[in-house]
């Protein structure tokens, strides 16, 4: 009774209208997390068909389908312009390469709506971070916007097991306002300014992960994964610093807490990626043996092609691409790779 009375008034001080955009596993979560402390949360999903399953059961038929709505809390719908038209605030939450899809339906006026990006991903289509997407293409400016970074899998979510968010917004207003909306017994929410790093750092990190998973399916042990990780988080503070200087610590959880479990969980797409490529799958076998986007596939092309514009000395980053794109030997590039590792 306590806890029901607790968001009650919750929901008497932020009469906000949210919607989500993306019926992926992560979309999933974020609705399951607004729904905690909202009277109703729009959601758009990708095909009629999900729409009808989750109107008809409560559940979304795909991903994390042990998860039950109440559909007195839903409107659901398979418009972005309706759903924009109807929110003040509108999370993203849709794989990257599916994102300028979803956008380029858009007509609807987005004047002062706040974007939240949940999208650890470039966006192939101008070959950017979301943040810069929205701002270059749809005059979005950064106050409108805002980043959700982990370390958060929506499994974890699906189990109310604690998790962590971490939203980079530049509007104390909008945090705050963000961070009651998201938190909740098993959320607890940090806010930063740190838009563009905590968006970088969340497409760095799944890069790391697929080759921590390539360095688990070689054989490679719980010792070199250590050092593997350290590296990684060392290149981050390089790459971060090179493309967005502003003052940040890199090991709080956004950015560390974030890769680590990115690249030791079982839950990690990312890491399933590298495993199946370091036990011997061809590239493109698995990734088409996977029922999810691996984010890290698609980023380290544009990260590895910034990398090199920049002038970085990054070689975990560097060894990754060559096995992505240049079909490289999995097993023999990671033999170099630990002579550059300390």
């Amino acid at each position: 009774m306590i806890k029901k009375k607790s968001s009650e008034k919750k929901i008497a001080q932020h009469e906000v209208s949210i919607g989500v955009v993306g019926s992926g596993s992560f979309a999933t979560a974020i609705v399951k997390m607004l729904v905690e402390n909202c009277k109703v949360v729009h959601w758009c999903v990708r095909n009629e068909f999900v729409k009808g399953a989750i109107e008809l059961r409560g559940h979304n038929p795909t991903y994390l389908t042990s998860v039950s709505f109440d559909l007195k809390k839903l409107k659901v719908t398979t418009d972005i312009n309706e759903l924009v038209s109807a929110c003040e605030i509108v999370v993203l939450a849709t794989p990257s390469i599916y994102l300028s899809d979803a956008l380029d339906k858009m007509t609807c006026n987005y004047d002062n709506k706040i974007f939240v990006s949940a999208i650890k991903g470039i966006v192939p289509k101008v070959n950017d971070v979301v943040g810069n997407y929205l701002r270059d293409e749809f005059k979005i400016g950064f106050r409108n916007q805002a980043v959700i970074a982990g370390p958060c899998h929506a499994e974890e979510v699906a189990m109310e097991r604690l998790s962590y968010l971490t939203i980079a917004v530049a509007e104390d207003e909008v945090a705050t306002k963000l961070k009651d909306l998201f938190s909740s017994d098993f959320i607890n929410v940090h806010c930063t300014r740190d838009i563009l790093g905590n968006e970088y750092s969340a497409i760095l990190k799944n890069i790391y992960a697929v080759g921590a998973g390539i360095s688990s399916g070689l054989g490679y042990g719980d010792n070199f994964t250590a050092v593997f990780v350290s590296n990684a988080v060392r290149e981050m503070e390089v790459f971060l610093e090179a493309v967005y200087e502003v003052p940040r610590d890199v090991n709080e959880s956004a950015y560390l807490g974030d890769l680590l479990v990115t690249a030791y969980s079982l839950f990690s797409r990312n890491r399933n990626l590298g495993n199946l490529i370091g036990k011997g799958y061809t590239v493109k076998s698995a990734i088409q043996s996977m029922n999810m986007i691996a984010e890290g596939y698609y980023a380290a092309d544009s990260v590895y092609h910034t990398s090199k514009e920049k002038n970085l000395t990054t070689p975990i980053i560097d060894t990754i691409y060559n096995v992505l794109y240049k079909e490289k030997n999995a097993e023999t590039e990671f033999k170099k790779l630990t002579l550059k590792l300390n």
